[in-house]
């Protein structure tokens, strides 16, 4: 398979399904707002680390969390019911994205979340489609996570935590958050046994992209998430 190159003037992807095997679709482009949120409409993200070219992914089959599949621990609900935590929306984008970018990953060497990403993210930020949630200990945000929200799907990019199962907490709230604007899934990019323990499952690229065709027909709903209550559910 031939190696696919972006043009720099014109918002275009190849059809998602002429991948590779390992989800890499094609390099180059820019990380403009409308390319970004193009690329999140077809389930392309970008991925690539520090001095390297601009690379795209779109990997099959898909792990998703259906919202009405939510699962959440025992544990996790009695955390939940302690309220030692307190969780915010759209508060501190930059501090999170900052945050995801110094977790060490298993078997990574550094960071794809590049100060070209932040930047890039920041500006969807700013447009209403990139949103934080932030997980307080008193004065402090000790975990947390951010994520793109088009239409009826948002799509998880990073997640940290300083404090043990404050992303959890922060997870489980965005989950609530979603429900209650009736949202009905959150991509979650990579199979990983964590997301699996939310419920999350693998789907084949035929019903993704379907889910994504649906999507695509619905308003964006851009804006901020700032003054978003959090009524946890699960408890």
């Amino acid at each position: 398979m031939a190696l696919q190159v972006l043009s720099p003037d014109e918002f275009v992807f190849p059809h998602p399904f002429t991948c590779f095997e390992d989800g890499f679709l094609c390099v180059g482009g820019d990380l403009h707002p409308e390319r970004l949120l193009l690329a999140y409409q077809f389930g392309i993200f970008p991925w690539y680390s520090e001095g390297d070219p601009l690379l795209w992914w779109t990997p099959y089959p898909r792990m998703v969390l259906y919202l009405d599949e939510l699962k959440l621990s025992k544990s996790l609900k009695a955390t939940i019911r302690k309220e030692h935590f307190r969780v915010t929306f759209d508060r501190n984008f930059q501090y999170v994205i900052d945050q995801c970018s110094k977790v060490p990953r298993r078997g990574q060497d550094g960071t794809w979340i590049t100060s070209e990403m932040k930047k890039a993210y920041y500006n969807l930020h700013k447009l209403g489609f990139a949103h934080s949630v932030e997980v307080w200990n008193s004065d402090k945000i000790v975990g947390g996570l951010y994520g793109i929200a088009l239409g009826k799907i948002f799509y998880g990019e990073s997640m940290f935590y300083h404090e043990p199962n404050a992303s959890k907490v922060g997870f489980a709230a965005l989950c609530d958050r979603l429900k209650q604007h009736d949202f009905e899934l959150v991509d979650c990019q990579q199979e990983t046994a964590y997301m699996a323990s939310f419920g999350a499952k693998t789907i084949p690229a035929q019903h993704f992209i379907h889910e994504l065709r649906v999507n695509a027909l619905r308003n964006r709903n851009p804006g901020t998430w700032r003054n978003t209550s959090v009524s946890m559910e699960h408890k």
